[in-house]
């Protein structure tokens, strides 16, 4: 099916969804913050008593999927179970415990004539929210764009249409519950690209567009849309084990960055290793990757410390990859100052960790590098929304316009200038 081709059918009611997306935002903009929680509360009790529904859904989706055409990351993003929609319902509830961010209005000046000019927070309106497999994101990003005074289009992928759709009903059946414009949350019900591209023209109804996903959907979204896009590439995330690094501390969070959970954006891709370390730590911890199946990628001085035959000599562009599995490069360098330079060539802007006990080696680590998030001596697997106190978030922004990193409540508002004065006149 082409743009051009696109049934007229399909085309009206795409049409009438995103007008009635729209018309519901005004609504949804001046929603006072008790209401707002209240809405939210009831989306979160309805998600708990509907939670054998929701993983019914879920289960017809993975069971709809090929094994051969999936890897075991990609049905980790998409099944939900008992812990996981309680990890829903509780991101809901920190959302409900942040303060709203709307109204805000801060002072800037006073002009010589007597004005007063500040300028206040404000909705960014009707936003289009497009992902594939992890059907977590549609509570998440619901529940961000209500409590920031914003109507949603979210438009999932068909791998996971049975488990978004309930998920979507039951929000919307909350909006019902408190008397707001149900369409404040919808979903779009077809899920190939062309009505996709169809979407990404309508400009004059949408304000948003945020894609949530692998590089090539972003990509695609980038390329066909004329709204506005918040880019979130991919995530090639480093951790660098400083000399002076705590060799504990060192050893625990490499394994974690890229064991605890391989198939997301803010796991480890890259280990960076000052090669003067003791030999007998990199190799336990060489060995230790293993052990947890972990599939190793290095150049051909990793052999100092692991038989060749236990890893794989990498090419080059090898450092760009998002494996979003159990596969880590390895890279063997002799100062800080090579790690920054290895990420500031390879990386993606996402999340770099640096292990040190030296105060000036973290700060020329910190202060060198521009990526959404830089850590010290924690997991590349904290740059979330949840864990940095967001309550969640609708994705993490690799582009530094309009919002960088993940993106919570804030990130979801602009701001409008209010003028007041006494009467002045040009």
């Amino acid at each position: 099916m082409s743009l051009d081709s696109i049934n007229k059918e399909v085309k009206s009611e795409i049409d009438s969804l995103l007008r009635q997306t729209r018309d519901a935002s005004l609504q949804i903009a001046k929603l006072d913050t008790s209401i707002k929680n209240k809405i939210l509360n009831d989306v979160a009790e309805n998600l708990r008593k509907a939670e054998n529904e929701i993983i019914s859904a879920n289960n017809m989706d993975l069971d709809s999927l090929n094994p051969k055409d999936y890897t075991s990351a990609f049905y980790d993003r998409l099944k939900l179970d008992s812990p996981r929609i309680n990890q829903m319902i509780s991101n809901i509830l920190e959302v409900i415990g942040l303060d709203d961010p709307v109204g805000k209005r801060r002072y800037l000046y006073d002009r010589p004539n007597g004005i007063k000019v500040f300028k206040q927070s404000i909705p960014l309106g009707v936003m289009s929210i497009i992902y594939e497999s992890r059907p977590n994101v549609t509570s998440d990003a619901a529940s961000l764009c209500l409590k920031s005074g914003n109507s949603v289009i979210l438009r999932g992928g068909s791998e996971s249409f049975n488990t978004n759709k309930i998920i979507v009903e039951i929000i919307k059946d909350s909006l019902s519950q408190n008397k707001i414009n149900p369409d404040g949350v919808n979903l779009v019900p077809y899920t190939d690209r062309d009505v996709m591209k169809y979407i990404l023209r309508k400009d004059e109804l949408i304000d948003l567009i945020i894609p949530r996903g692998g590089e090539g959907l972003i990509r695609f979204v980038s390329q066909n849309s004329s709204i506005p896009v918040i880019k979130h590439y991919k995530g090639v995330c480093h951790v660098y084990i400083d000399l002076k690094a705590n060799l504990d501390i060192a050893h625990s969070v490499a394994i974690n960055s890229k064991v605890q959970r391989p198939g997301v954006c803010n796991a480890m891709e890259t280990l960076i290793i000052n090669k003067n370390l003791p030999k007998e730590f990199i190799e336990n911890l060489l060995r230790d990757l293993k052990e947890n199946k972990v599939k190793l990628r290095g150049e051909k001085d990793l052999s100092s410390f692991i038989n060749p035959d236990s890893f794989i000599e990498l090419e080059e562009i090898d450092f760009e990859n998002e494996y979003l599995d159990l596969e880590l490069n390895i890279k063997l360098v002799d100062s800080v100052a090579s790690a920054i330079t290895h990420i500031e060539r390879y990386g993606s802007l996402h999340t770099e960790s640096i292990i040190t006990e030296d105060e000036n080696v973290k700060e020329q680590f910190i202060n060198s590098l521009n990526s959404s998030a830089i850590f010290h001596n924690i997991s590349t697997r904290f740059n979330d929304g949840n864990e940095l106190g967001l309550g969640a978030e609708i994705g993490i922004s690799t582009t530094k316009l309009h919002a960088f990193g993940p993106m919570g409540l804030n990130e979801l508002t602009s701001e409008k200038f209010v003028v007041t004065g006494s009467g002045q006149i040009k």
